[in-house]
């Protein structure tokens, strides 16, 4: 049976080695540029991070914007929080969900009209930080070209970041990004009849 003296001489030398692989990978990094993050999966919290990464980037001065997709007619937090902050540029689509409007002409309206100031975002050098939050929904059902979409991504100004929110990325999003993270379903409280709440859900 080990010591006490024994375990903690083994922690320091795991711990050691774990600082010297990740000192390593930290001199190995030496590439400059904006990233592209794309955040998807069936699981809560997407949006979530990338109001996370926001409140991050508002905290060390940089210039954000935020441009939502699909939501816009419930009053969310996030909104509540940042619609009047001088670093944070805020277009809500503000149709609803896609089930709740069931007009498709309405919603590629709506949707190329975001897209455009979405776009425009893009072309912009002194916005530091893009959200475009449920946008592959919007690349699922057609409303926008996909095409132009990618190629905005790739051509905004080199130090650029922008975040990528919504289920099911295509294939081409998430060979443009930087970072892809996929969050997984394993529990859902609606899923068991319990209803959304107030600064939990939205």
């Amino acid at each position: 049976m080990q010591t006490s003296e024994q375990r903690n001489a083994r922690h320091k030398k795991a711990m050691q080695r774990k600082k010297e692989h990740i000192d390593n990978k930290i001199d190995q990094a030496t590439v400059d540029k904006g990233l592209m993050v794309v955040l998807t999966g069936n699981g809560k919290g997407k949006s979530s991070s990338a109001f996370g990464m926001l409140a991050r980037s508002v905290g060390h001065g940089l210039n954000c914007a935020v441009v939502q997709f699909i939501k816009g007619v419930w009053e969310t937090g996030e909104h509540l929080l940042f619609q009047n902050h001088p670093l944070v540029e805020f277009h809500v689509m503000a149709t609803g969900f896609t089930w709740e409007t069931q007009d498709r002409d309405k919603d590629i309206a709506a949707a190329q009209c975001t897209w455009g100031q979405a776009a425009q975002l893009l072309r912009d050098e002194n916005v530091d930080v893009v959200i475009l939050d449920e946008l592959t929904y919007m690349l699922t059902y057609g409303y926008l070209d996909k095409q132009h979409v990618l190629e905005a991504l790739s051509n905004r100004p080199q130090g650029q970041h922008v975040i990528v929110t919504g289920r099911n990325a295509s294939r081409e999003l998430i060979e443009l990004a930087d970072t892809v993270a996929e969050l997984d379903s394993v529990k859902h409280a609606f899923d068991s009849g319990v209803k959304v709440h107030k600064g939990i859900d939205y």
